[in-house]
């Protein structure tokens, strides 16, 4: 199972590459998820009805992985050793990591660097 990124689903709404390639191949493949957070990020980053309409139609053939107890407990682990080691990564990316965690997915995304500091998380590598 592989987890989108904010990053690259506002890249592939646009076209942008590579990250548009990757997340066209995973919906090909049916194995594309997200998470409730970045569905909360790209419906409250559109500018306009168009947007909107574009952001809803990717999200209908995303399904978004929950954020339960199990990875706001996850979250809060990731979060609270982050930043007692001085790397946050700051509160939705947080949460986003806690969800991928629990689920065992694939992460996709364009911040690795970022994203390499959360311990355990599988970042997707091009395929």
């Amino acid at each position: 199972m592989t987890v989108a990124d904010t990053d690259v689903l506002i890249d592939f709404l646009a076209g942008a590459e590579p990250a548009a390639e990757w997340v066209a191949a995973e919906l090909e493949r049916g194995s594309l998820l997200t998470t409730v957070i970045t569905r909360f990020e790209l419906l409250s980053g559109a500018r306009n009805s168009r947007q909107e309409n574009s952001i809803r139609q990717l999200l209908a053939a995303v399904p978004a992985l929950e954020l339960d107890h199990e990875a706001a407990d996850k979250a809060a682990e990731v979060r609270r050793s982050l930043d007692r080691s001085g790397a946050s990564i700051g509160m939705a990316d947080s949460l986003i990591a806690g969800i991928v965690l629990v689920h065992s997915g694939e992460f996709l995304t364009r911040n690795r660097r970022h994203f390499e500091r959360v311990p355990g998380l599988r970042l997707a590598e091009r395929k």
